[in-house]
């Protein structure tokens, strides 16, 4: 068993990259890791909110229009194998909330559309404190 001697890397709030499928090379935050595994997923994974789309550079002479569109963020959630992370030496306390961005969401639309869009706007909200400015940059 691999995950076995991975050691653990994965704590929730911990920034990950994302190294295969549909968001490759995408950062993103551990919500919460699933270290042993569970039922229907034997191996160990994690689930992640990321940033999908960074928000766009912004400079001074932009009205405020522009720059609030520059600035938003497209998000995503899944749970991904600990295969396919790769951690980084940053942390970033998100304060998802746990009702809402957790494993339930993903057996209905409409629960996993409400769970991206708490994800977009604590990420949205953490960018316009100007925090974590490495976090919201593209690789």
């Amino acid at each position: 068993e691999q995950g076995a001697n991975m050691g653990r890397f994965a704590k929730a709030g911990k920034v990950v990259l994302v190294l295969a499928g549909r968001y490759a090379g995408r950062k993103a935050v551990i919500v919460k890791n699933y270290d042993e595994g569970t039922q229907d997923k034997t191996f160990a994974h994690a689930l992640v909110a990321g940033i999908d789309k960074c928000p766009q550079k912004v400079t001074k002479r932009m009205g405020k229009k522009k720059i609030a569109r520059r600035s938003k963020i497209r998000a995503f959630i899944k749970v991904v194998n600990y295969n396919h992370l790769m951690p980084t030496r940053y942390s970033v306390d998100m304060g998802l909330e746990k009702q809402i961005v957790n494993k339930d969401v993903f057996r209905d639309a409409a629960l996993r559309r409400k769970a991206r869009s708490e994800a977009k706007a604590k990420f949205e909200e953490k960018y316009k404190q100007g925090k974590n400015k490495w976090f919201f940059q593209k690789l």
